[in-house]
């Protein structure tokens, strides 16, 4: 009996393994590709205009909470205990002034980033398709699930002339 399972399951494997190896597999970084497009380039440098503004605001507040920490503890020694506790208290508004601005821009910037890759989408689908008909692929996978792949199979390069067209 055992024979007969030994024997079942090599020819099995001996039918399988013809049809894994004629397999063609090409791997890409759509992180990469997509950020280092013309249009990525584009969006963030708007991104950076857009919210210029707001960034000076948080650094104003980072910076006024320092300088209050710093001369709290240079010179809280010396205060008495009202101005110590005032100047703490105008501290720790700061600090929740800069947290508040920093959780807002930072939210904003990603909604627009999510924004950006949702109607880049299509795009980039349409890129990975071609890529797969062109060389000839029966799958391309994201280089975050591979541990390593041969230079010739990594088309993270050509899917970027795509989205660059």
């Amino acid at each position: 009996m055992f024979r007969y399972s030994v024997a079942a399951i090599l020819s099995m494997l001996l039918i399988a393994f013809p049809a894994a190896a004629e397999t063609r597999i090409g791997v890409v970084d759509l992180r990469q590709a997509l950020f280092s497009s013309s249009d990525a380039r584009a969006f963030s440098e708007t991104l950076q205009k857009d919210f210029a503004g707001e960034e000076a605001k948080v650094r104003k507040a980072q910076e006024a909470a320092r300088k209050l920490k710093e001369r709290l503890e240079k010179d809280g020694a010396m205060m008495n205990e009202s101005e110590r506790q005032q100047m703490a208290a105008e501290f720790q508004e700061k600090v929740k002034e800069f947290n508040f601005l920093k959780q807002r821009l930072d939210s904003t910037v990603a909604n627009r980033k999510q924004q950006f890759l949702e109607e880049a989408r299509p795009e980039v689908d349409a890129a990975v398709k071609e890529l797969l008909e062109e060389n000839n692929l029966d799958m391309i996978l994201p280089s975050e699930a591979v541990v390593y792949v041969k230079p010739e199979m990594n088309l993270t390069e050509e899917l970027l002339e795509k989205l660059d067209r």
